[in-house]
C-alpha cells in the first residue's frame, strides 16, 4: 500500500532502473539465484548508482567502505567501485550468494546482507540457547531489519502484478542497454559525455563511479555507454580534432597548504578548486603521495605527471 500510494516515486524509480535491471537480471540467471534479488536496489537506493547514506554507505547496493573493500571495490581519490555499476553489482551478488550458504535461507541472507552477518548470527545463537524457532520472523532484529524483506516483497507483488494495485510501470526493453567502451586515453566528463552524444547526466548515470570531472585511462580503462551511442563515441572520438581530450589532471601537494594557496598555485580560485575536490571549510590539503588535488591544465601545456598513483 505504501509503495503503491506513490505513483510519481515509483515511476522515477523504474526510470531510473530501466539502465541497470536488464544486466543485473542476466547476472542473476547465469548464478541460478532468484532473479527477484534484483529489485533489493528498489530498496537499497532507489536505482539511484550516487546515492550515499548517513552511514557512508554508497552506491546501488550501498556498500558500506569496509565490506566493498573486502570484496574488492576499490575507493580512491579516482574513483569510487562501490558506485560502479557492473562492478557492484558483481560484488553484491557474490556477497549474498555467500550469505546464503552460510544461514541457507535467502530471508535470512538479506537480514544479513542489511543488518551484518555478525549480528544475524548472534541473534540465531540466542534464539537457539532459549530453544526457539531461528527463522527470519523468529528473530529479534531492528525495525529496518525486520522490514526489509517485506518491503522487497512489496516490490515483487507490485512488479508481478501491477493492475492489481493500481500502478503503471515504466516499460523496460528486453536487451542490454548498455555496452563496454574502452577508454585509451584521459578525457574530460563533459567531452566523453559530448562525443557519445548524450546528456552529462545520462553519461554519470552509467559511470557513476568516476566522481571528478576528469576520467584518468590508468585508473578507468573502460566506459559503459547506451548501446546505440557506443559506436557514436567511437566515430567521434577517432574524429576529433577539437585539442585536448582533458583539460584536467591530477597534481600531488608538495607540501601542506591552505586551499587558498593551492588554488593560487593552480591558477584557479579557491571556490571552484574546492567543489571539484570536495574540499570542506577550514579543511588543509595534505602533502602525501597519494592525496591528489585535480587541477586545470593550461591549455597551451599538458604535462601529466607518471607518478599519479594507480
Amino acid at each position: 500500500q505504501w509503495y503503491a500510494a506513490k505513483p510519481d516515486y515509483l515511476q522515477r524509480m523504474g526510470e531510473r532502473s530501466g539502465k541497470y535491471l536488464f544486466h543485473i537480471v542476466e547476472e542473476l540467471e547465469q548464478r541460478n539465484m532468484p532473479t527477484e534479488l534484483a529489485l533489493l536496489p528498489f530498496i537499497e537506493s532507489a536505482f539511484n548508482p550516487q546515492a550515499v547514506s548517513s552511514a557512508r554507505a554508497s552506491g546501488m547496493w550501498q556498500f558500506m567502505p569496509a565490506t566493498g573493500k573486502s570484496f574488492d571495490l576499490k575507493q580512491n581519490v579516482f574513483r569510487d567501485d562501490r558506485r560502479d555499476v557492473q562492478a557492484s553489482t558483481r560484488a553484491a551478488l557474490d556477497y549474498l550468494e555467500r550469505l546464503y550458504k552460510q544461514f541457507g535461507d535467502w530471508h535470512l541472507a538479506l537480514a544479513a546482507y542489511n543488518w551484518g552477518e555478525g549480528n544475524v548470527g548472534k541473534a540465531i545463537a540466542r534464539n537457539q540457547r532459549a530453544g526457539l524457532p531461528t527463522g527470519y520472523v523468529d528473530l529479534n532484529m531492528p525495525m529496518e531489519t525486520r522490514m526489509y524483506v517485506p518491503k522487497l516483497q512489496a516490490m515483487k507483488n507490485i512488479v508481478g502484478n501491477p493492475p492489481a494495485y493500481n500502478v503503471v510501470l515504466h516499460s523496460i526493453p528486453n536487451h542490454p542497454y548498455f555496452q563496454t567502451v574502452p577508454l585509451p586515453r584521459d578525457i574530460d566528463v563533459e567531452i566523453a559525455a559530448k562525443l557519445a552524444e548524450i546528456s552529462v547526466e545520462d553519461f554519470k548515470a552509467l559511470n557513476p563511479s568516476a566522481h571528478r570531472p576528469v576520467l584518468l585511462a590508468a585508473g578507468t580503462p573502460t566506459l559503459l555507454l547506451p548501446w546505440d551511442n557506443a559506436e557514436t563515441f567511437q566515430q567521434n572520438y577517432e574524429a576529433f580534432t577539437g585539442g585536448q581530450l582533458a583539460t584536467w589532471t591530477a597534481w600531488v601537494a608538495p607540501t601542506t597548504m591552505k586551499a587558498a594557496d593551492a588554488a593560487r598555485r593552480a591558477g584557479l580560485s579557491e571556490e571552484e578548486l574546492r567543489r571539484v575536490n570536495n574540499i570542506p571549510p577550514r579543511m588543509l590539503i595534505w602533502m602525501s603521495r597519494w592525496t591528489c588535488t585535480f587541477i586545470r591544465i593550461p591549455t597551451h601545456s599538458i604535462r601529466v605527471s607518471s607518478d599519479v598513483p594507480p
